[in-house]
């Protein structure tokens, strides 16, 4: 786990050095957002492995996702999004003032998780 996390902190500061020079923000933005969401389902990945072990009936909790999921992806993906819409959506001038990727890191580890979470036996 640690080692997956290095290196995809390593790949995406690579990209930020890249997007830097070439002036194409996509390829980091995308990562930043993506590589996030990984790490969450990384963290959850073995407590799901023991459950599938015990074969149960499964489910999906969709108000789980609906009031943590959804906000959270939301949060994760205001980067791309203020790319594309500009300033006018709710946070977008924050993550510009910020220039920290901090809080929109964290809320796409939340929604790794959450979405790994929501399966129910």
């Amino acid at each position: 786990m640690g080692f997956i996390f290095y290196l995809g902190t390593d790949y995406k500061m690579r990209l930020r050095e890249e997007s830097a020079t070439t002036f194409n923000l996509m390829p980091f933005l995308i990562f930043a957002v993506i590589f996030p969401v990984f790490i969450g389902f990384f963290l959850r990945l073995p407590k799901l492995i023991i459950e599938i072990k015990e074969k149960k009936q499964w489910s999906f909790d969709w108000i789980k996702v609906a009031e943590i999921g959804i906000p959270s992806l939301y949060i994760a993906m205001i980067p791309i999004l203020t790319f594309y819409f500009g300033l006018n959506l709710l946070f977008g001038k924050e993550f510009l003032l910020l220039r920290d990727t901090t809080f929109t890191t964290t809320a796409g580890i939340v929604f790794g998780y959450v979405l790994l979470d929501s399966l129910k036996e």
